[in-house]
């Protein structure tokens, strides 16, 4: 600030002496020497710039540095969102690929179990199918046998009726009913 004070008591002394000088040379002139007039106003104009513009530029530049100091800010917690995130997302995956080992496994049991089952049962269902064939098997041919007996049976009726009617000698006729009388009786 002073040295601001200093730079402008300066300028206007340069000032007064310059136009000191141009009325010791007769009156009111103009200064044509366009090198001190320039260094003149242009030390003014700088002199008024830092005054008042480094209190202008201090709050723009201190404007610029919170702003900037907040992105920062800004970018660095999101940063550690990203971060736990991706901690969290990384996480996830490790579940998601462990659950995913679990279920193949439980699949793979689950399959191999309902294979075993299906054979054991496809299995029992041949046995079944086996005992059920021998059966009906077994009951043809007794139903076969049974029904060759009943023929036989009626084929031999039918030959000792035809006989019978034919007539059997009385002789032989005697001796059959001795011989049943003989095992009868004893």
């Amino acid at each position: 600030m002073a040295n601001m004070g200093t730079f402008i008591l300066l300028a206007a002394e340069a000032a007064v002496h310059h136009s000191e000088m141009a009325e010791g040379e007769g009156g009111f002139g103009l200064n044509l020497d366009i090198l001190e007039t320039n260094l003149i106003n242009l030390a003014l104009l700088i002199g008024i710039l830092f005054y008042f513009g480094r209190k202008v530029l201090t709050n723009i530049l201190n404007e610029r540095r919170i702003n900037i100091e907040t992105e920062i800010q800004g970018a660095e917690a999101r940063l550690k969102e990203a971060q736990i995130a991706l901690s969290k997302a990384q996480e996830q995956l490790t579940q998601a690929q462990a659950e995913a080992q679990r279920i193949r496994k439980a699949a793979e049991e689950n399959a191999a179990s309902a294979r075993e089952a299906t054979l054991a049962k496809a299995a029992q269902d041949v046995e079944r199918l086996k005992q059920t064939a021998a059966a009906d098997l077994n009951t043809e041919r007794d139903r076969a046998i049974a029904e060759l007996r009943q023929r036989v049976s009626a084929l031999a009726l039918q030959k000792v009726e035809s006989g019978l009617r034919s007539g059997i000698a009385d002789d032989v006729q005697q001796t059959l009913i001795d011989r049943s009388i003989a095992q009868v009786g004893g």
